[in-house]
């Protein structure tokens, strides 16, 4: 999440003087201008940089204590890189992340330990995230050990209790990972992130490997613990419809940058970006006869390379609008002139030179929803 509803009313007259990331007194995350290049060498005995993949690429955003900010985009646009920016798996080539008014940029090994405590990440791969030689009383009580927390009832009852609240059996403390199924291994990761309480968890595409009614299951647990330990989200999916259910607010990413943010029912209901209207026309709709009377914008050719990404827009190689509606001297700003994310409306930023509001692809209230699956305590698939 990033900027108070508002803020907008305030600030319309000039939108540049509103940064996304701008200090607010609820925030417990502040991202300014992060970037992420990995750099390309080349040689076999001095290997030197001759370019670098820009997997994120000046990236502002914030998010509130118990808040939920979802995140999405294609495959290759950089959000799982940022989520690794934001936990410390990676360091950042440039900008700032502020927790709790603390830089972490900069910290090292050892100073970043106490600092996990309090961000953690539950992966996309329930099955790779876990070590397969060790026991889920080893994989879930590996927090307390590396942490030196001391616990009252003792590590294995803490484990066990975890267990039982994510909706496994206690029983399963010495079960290995290839015991489990999807559905299971990933409550086994949620149990993980959650041991020590965090304040901030990293969900990293966490259902997208899951059945859809697991998924469900999945995303109601989350919204429990969420409510249960004040949690507050970076949600990270392609699907739109579970991202709406869980969202408070909603980042568009594409090629490493933010195209448009604000707040889900905005988002859903009046996008401003052409790139978002792409993804919201690609929602589908429950009703044959509303779907087939659907616009449906399609994207020609690939993302480009995050080497050498467009100049101007990195959008509009892509971009309906650019190909179909604009002027030449338009298309020429788009080209030449980098959008910024800017304040558009009332807390509701975009950085797109041209945005507007295309109420034919808006998602409407009994679309893009998934269905409740019983909540935390629903029988966990088999």
């Amino acid at each position: 999440m990033t900027v108070d509803s508002n803020v907008g009313s305030a600030t319309e007259a000039a939108p540049q003087s509103v940064h996304p990331a701008a200090q607010d007194p609820e925030a417990l995350l502040v991202v300014s201008e992060v970037k992420k290049h990995f750099p390309i060498r080349q040689g076999i005995f001095f290997k030197r940089q001759v370019g670098a993949v820009k997997a994120v690429d000046g990236v502002s955003l914030s998010v509130r204590r118990g808040d939920t900010l979802g995140l999405v985009g294609e495959s290759g646009c950089g959000k799982s890189t940022l989520g690794r920016v934001i936990t410390k798996l990676h360091d950042p080539t440039a900008g700032s992340v502020l927790f709790e008014g603390r830089e972490l940029a900069n910290l090292n090994v050892t100073q970043m330990r106490p600092v996990r405590r309090d961000i953690q990440m539950i992966f996309q791969d329930p099955f790779s995230s876990l070590n397969p030689r060790h026991t889920i009383g080893t994989i879930v009580g590996a927090p307390f050990k590396i942490q030196g927390t001391k616990t009252e009832r003792g590590i294995k009852s803490e484990v066990q209790g975890l267990l039982e609240r994510v909706g496994l059996n206690p029983e399963h403390y010495n079960r290995y990972p290839h015991e489990f199924s999807g559905g299971q291994r990933q409550r086994i990761g949620v149990a993980r992130a959650i041991a020590l309480r965090p304040k901030l968890i990293v969900c990293d595409e966490p259902v997208s490997a899951l059945d859809v009614s697991i998924q469900a299951q999945v995303v109601n647990l989350l919204e429990d613990l969420q409510s249960e330990y004040d949690l507050a989200y970076i949600f990270i999916a392609h699907d739109l419809s579970v991202v709406r259910h869980i969202s408070d607010r909603v980042a568009v990413m594409y090629l490493g940058k933010i195209m448009e943010l604000t707040d889900r029912d905005t988002l859903y209901s009046a996008p401003l970006h052409p790139y978002t209207h792409a993804l919201m026309s690609a929602v589908p709709v429950p009703d044959p006869d509303k779907e087939t009377k659907r616009q449906r914008i399609l994207l020609r050719g690939d993302l480009p390379s995050p080497i050498n990404p467009p100049s101007g827009c990195v959008f509009h190689t892509r971009c309906p609008k650019y190909r179909e509606q604009l002027s030449e001297s338009d298309q020429e700003r788009c080209r030449t002139d980098v959008p910024q994310l800017e304040l558009k409306a009332a807390g509701h930023f975009g950085a797109c030179h041209f945005p507007e509001v295309r109420a034919d692809i808006a998602v409407a209230e009994d679309q893009g929803v998934i269905a409740d699956a019983g909540g935390a305590h629903a029988a966990p698939d088999a």
